[in-house]
C-alpha cells in the first residue's frame, strides 16, 4: 500500500470515529428528560429525608412532593463568558441583613424570550474547582410562581469562552423552605425582564 494511501486510510477512520463519537455522545431528548427528573427525585429525598435539610421534622412528615414547571429543553441555553473586568470581591447581602463574600467572575450573554440577556456569574472564595459558578437570579415569575427571594442554579463552564445555564435545574434557597435561613439575594445585574417558566417553583407550606 502506498504511504500517501495508507495517510488517507488513517486520516478517514479518525473522521469516521470522531463522527460516530458525536453522533453517539450526542444527548437525546429522553435521556435529557430522564436527567432532569432523576435530579427532580434527588432533590425531594434530600428535602424529605436528609439531616441537613432546611425543614423542620414536622415539615418533613407533612411534605408530599416540590413543585415545578413542566421540563421545557428551550430553557436550556448556551452563554458566551464576557470576563469581568478588574475582577473584584463583592459583598452579596443575604436574607437576615448579613453578607457573603463572592468573586464577580464573568457575566454569561444568551437569547432567551426574544431578548439577549446578561448574568452575572459569582465564584465562591473557597471554590476549588474554578469551572463552578453560582448563579442566583430573579424573573417575572418572583414572588408569584416562584421564590420571591429568587432562585439559584449551580452552573459549570463547559468551554473555554462558553457555559450552559438550564433553567430546568433552578432551585430553591433554603431559606423558601425556613425563614430562619440566611440566603444570598441575586444581585441587581441577574433581575432578568422576562419570566423564567422552568425550574422549582414555590414551596407550599
Amino acid at each position: 500500500m502506498k504511504k500517501n494511501t495508507l495517510i488517507l486510510l488513517v486520516v478517514s477512520i479518525v473522521i469516521a470515529v470522531a463522527v460516530f463519537y458525536t453522533l453517539t455522545a450526542t444527548e437525546s431528548p429522553e435521556d435529557y428528560i430522564e436527567k432532569i427528573e432523576a435530579e427532580r427525585e434527588r432533590q425531594f429525598k434530600f428535602i424529605r429525608f436528609n439531616i441537613e435539610s432546611p425543614l423542620t421534622e414536622t415539615q418533613k412528615r407533612e411534605f408530599k412532593a416540590l413543585s415545578f414547571y413542566p421540563i421545557d429543553p428551550t430553557y436550556r441555553v448556551k452563554a458566551r463568558m464576557i470576563p469581568v473586568e478588574n475582577k473584584k470581591v463583592r459583598e452579596v447581602p443575604l436574607t437576615d441583613g448579613s453578607r457573603e463574600k463572592y468573586i464577580e467572575h464573568s457575566y454569561a450573554e444568551f437569547e432567551l424570550g426574544g431578548n439577549v440577556n446578561r448574568l452575572l456569574l459569582l465564584q465562591s472564595l473557597d471554590e476549588a474547582d474554578k469551572r463552578n459558578f453560582f448563579l442566583a437570579f430573579a424573573d417575572q415569575t418572583s414572588a408569584g410562581e416562584t421564590y420571591g427571594g429568587g432562585r439559584y442554579i449551580n452552573a459549570r463552564q463547559d468551554g473555554k469562552n462558553s457555559i450552559t445555564i438550564d433553567f430546568n435545574l433552578a432551585y430553591n434557597p433554603y431559606c423558601a423552605y425556613n425563614p430562619e435561613y440566611a440566603c444570598p439575594l441575586p444581585p441587581k445585574e441577574n433581575l432578568l425582564p422576562i419570566p423564567i417558566l422552568a425550574g422549582e417553583k414555590n414551596y407550599e407550606k
